[in-house]
């Protein structure tokens, strides 16, 4: 069968590599044509787009590039048509795959979204979006299925990929000292907003700072923030590496932050964005009470298990405080390893990626 995927981040790639492996391992004929990135493309197929040329955060950012996505949407629309696959699996990138969705189920193809859209946080008026072009829902998160349940939407939980990405993982040391991990984010905007605060962080502390650069971003996009601090190194392509042999790590918020939990390193969430987008989110969330965090891992423990300094409070005196004690209070990492054990129990088993191929292809042959 013929699969068209669009991803539009690196998480999206990260998990549309591991459906792609799966969907190869039940169907020997599978073809592939994708937006996506270097783990996808390496499975094999045929990238049509790579996210970093498209990926942007945040209401004015969407703003500023209106006129690239709206090229982007074209483009893919009459690629979709020339190439007329079985089905189109939409990854995430809400902005961009809900008009995906409508374009392709307008014109009889089939659509099932991977990973679906956080209407559970915000902008639940998407939900009838998804009834009427989505023929399928595939979750991944356990407190999503009473949600989607009571809203009458056709869904499969399979369980959450990044346990088998995690656990899959060959590890190695990145460095032989100890050192503090930073995730500054895979977009530009999120790197320009996290990096001057960790770098001061950098001044205050006695130990090194690790940098896991983003897959889609280039030296160029770290240099400035680095430069003339000996004590910070820019590592590429070693996320889970830096992550499972630090201290403790200073992590934007997103999967990796997740991804920090299942592996077991004590961190702190930070968050920033500018003063337009946090306008319109604030009056977003204030519709959805049941929202208290902004971090995947303190969502689905329905609890704090780990800090999260947002907007005004991600700044240095905050972050050095929070920083200094995941190094030396031991009694605090106990209890945040004990929460990582429960969110890890609450993901369910892994295979996640090969159970949701299964259930697509089940789908696509019924």
């Amino acid at each position: 069968m013929k699969y068209y995927i669009i991803a539009g981040e690196a998480s999206g790639d990260l998990h549309g590599s591991n459906l792609m492996k799966g969907i190869v391992s039940e169907d020997r004929d599978a073809q592939f044509r994708f937006w996506g990135g270097d783990l996808m493309a390496a499975v094999g197929g045929f990238l049509v787009h790579h996210y970093r040329e498209g990926a942007v955060m945040g209401a004015w950012e969407v703003l500023k590039k209106a006129s690239t996505l709206y090229s982007n949407l074209r483009a893919c629309k009459k690629d979709i048509l020339e190439w007329k696959p079985d089905v189109v699996i939409l990854i995430d990138y809400p902005g961009f795959n809900f008009r995906i969705a409508e374009f392709a189920h307008k014109a009889g193809f089939k659509v099932f979204y991977y990973i679906a859209p956080k209407v559970w946080a915000s902008r639940e008026g998407r939900n009838r979006k998804l009834k009427k072009y989505v023929d399928k829902l595939f979750i991944i998160f356990p407190f999503e299925v009473p949600y989607f349940s009571e809203k009458g939407l056709p869904f499969v939980y399979a369980g959450n990929p990044l346990l088998d990405a995690v656990d899959n993982h060959e590890y190695s040391k990145p460095s032989e000292v100890p050192y503090i991990a930073v995730l500054a984010g895979s977009r530009k905007a999120e790197i320009s907003r996290m990096m001057p605060v960790c770098m001061e962080l950098a001044d205050k502390l006695d130990c090194k700072l690790i940098v896991a650069g983003a897959p889609a971003r280039s030296k160029e996009d770290y240099e400035g923030f680095i430069a003339g601090r000996k004590n910070v190194e820019l590592v590429f392509d070693r996320t889970y590496d830096i992550l499972k042999y630090a201290e403790a790590a200073v992590v934007n918020s997103g999967t990796a932050s997740l991804e920090c939990a299942l592996i077991g390193t004590p961190q702190v969430v930070c968050w920033s964005t500018s003063r337009a987008t946090m306008w319109v989110a604030k009056r977003i969330l204030k519709v959805q009470k049941r929202i208290s965090f902004i971090s995947l891992g303190n969502l689905i423990i329905g609890h704090q298990a780990f800090k999260e300094l947002i907007q005004e409070d991600f700044n240095l005196p905050s972050l050095l405080e929070e920083v200094k004690r995941l190094r030396s209070d031991e009694d605090y990492r106990a209890r945040m390893q004990s929460d990582y054990k429960e969110i890890r129990r609450l993901l369910g088993q892994s295979g996640a990626s090969a159970a949701v191929a299964r259930e697509m292809i089940k789908e696509l042959s019924s």
